[in-house]
């Protein structure tokens, strides 16, 4: 087995049992074994006996080190745009009136079903490369714009051939229940019944990592809702919950009960919500780029998750219509900018926080026996990283200890 040394860097391991900010070590080395971190320390204490073992030595030449960007919440696999919508919108429709005038998700539901497998392929990995070439290394893709059986089926096919063809990890996520489609019209139950039927099948052919729904008074009601739930907690699926994003529908609480992954947005989450979280250790996920892009005023609640001690991951919300983001870099600094994260809660909320929220305890942060995913950045402190705007200063990414 290879065994590799890097060093002439400094390691932000973001491990919060690091004494130094950002878990930060100067003039560090880090040994990788394979596909995992062996050692990672001061370069003057790396073991003699381990350094003798290393066939394989890179200089870093003087770059700062971080663990491989998570991004924890896309839509990334869909057909056609939305750009009409906008346009809407900066001419006073809300997101809410687009939705119920026909546009909004069925309209992307439309695209996505006349597309074919190659491409829908073809479309995404355009995007895919985008977060890849800033230093993104595991991310997780939502279904949710197919809302039949073989739409949904295709576009989590296209997202498990993604990290099959890209140096990345992806994380599939079905999100059947995201709207209700055309031919449900009216018949909300009746649509969460066909997604219950859905979920097995999907399961069955090694599709699904977890399973998403929408709640909301647009969406979904909490007790459709948790029919979805209990039907993946049949198949021991974890769960995820759009939650809270347009009003406090007591989704997060009901989120936690199932011992939720995550929940995401939560801009109007109230006390009882961010409690529950706490206590079922739910990561709140935080999305900056669907909050300014949708021009929102209500802000996630920061301090409240802090003095409840949530975890706050970040993720681009990649989608078409409120999001159409593709750089994880931009939304660190927006996390900074409009909801106040310091940049080492923001670089935390792509890393450590981002792996929680997948249910992925193998990394995240740079320490022995974890995956050795990890980037190189022309930066003099990790605070840089969520400072520029427009900015990509990586140099190199090592996914499974092999150079990309």
């Amino acid at each position: 087995m290879t065994v590799q040394l890097w060093r002439h860097c400094r390691v932000a391991t973001l491990q919060p049992s690091h004494p130094a900010p950002y878990g930060l070590i100067e003039d560090a080395a880090l040994v990788l074994e394979g596909g995992r971190i062996a050692w990672v320390g001061p370069r003057r204490e790396l073991p003699a006996d381990l350094a003798a073992r290393c066939t394989r030595e890179h200089d870093a030449g003087g770059a700062l080190v971080t663990p491989g960007l998570i991004d924890c919440h896309t839509h990334l696999v869909y057909g056609g745009d939305r750009a009409h919508e906008f346009e809407l919108r900066l001419q006073g429709a809300s997101y809410e009136d687009v939705a119920r005038a026909g546009g909004g998700i069925n309209s992307t539901v439309k695209a996505t079903r006349a597309a074919t497998e190659p491409e829908l392929e073809a479309q995404s990995l355009k995007r895919l490369r985008a977060l890849v070439a800033e230093g993104v290394t595991t991310l997780e893709i939502k279904s949710g714009y197919g809302l039949a059986f073989e739409h949904e089926r295709k576009t989590l096919r296209v997202a498990r051939g993604l990290g099959r063809r890209q140096p990345v990890d992806v994380r599939t996520t079905f999100l059947g229940a995201h709207a209700i489609p055309p031919e449900f019209a009216g018949r909300a139950d009746a649509y969460v019944d066909e997604v219950v039927r859905m979920l097995p099948r999907l399961h069955a052919e090694g599709l699904v990592d977890a399973v998403d729904a929408f709640c909301e008074r647009i969406a979904f009601s909490t007790a459709q809702t948790e029919r979805v739930f209990q039907a993946a907690h049949a198949l021991g699926l974890p769960v995820k919950l759009h939650a809270e994003q347009l009003s406090d529908s007591g989704g997060a609480e009901l989120a936690a009960r199932y011992g939720a992954l995550s929940c995401d947005h939560l801009e109007w989450l109230g006390e009882q919500g961010a409690a529950a979280m706490a206590a079922a250790g739910s990561v709140a996920v935080l999305l900056p780029g669907a909050f300014y892009f949708l021009r929102e005023t209500k802000l996630p609640p920061v301090a409240l998750l802090r003095e409840h001690g949530v975890a706050m991951a970040i993720s681009t919300d990649c989608n078409p219509g409120s999001s159409p983001c593709t750089s994880l870099l931009l939304m660190l600094n927006m996390a900074c900018t409009l909801f106040r994260l310091t940049p080492e809660e923001a670089l935390a909320g792509v890393t450590r926080h981002a792996a929680k929220a997948l249910g992925l305890g193998d990394r995240g942060v740079i320490a022995p026996g974890k995956r050795a995913d990890f980037v190189l950045w022309d930066v003099a402190h990790p605070a840089q990283l969520a400072c520029a705007l427009g900015a990509n200063p990586r140099l190199q990414t090592v996914f499974e200890g092999e150079l990309v």
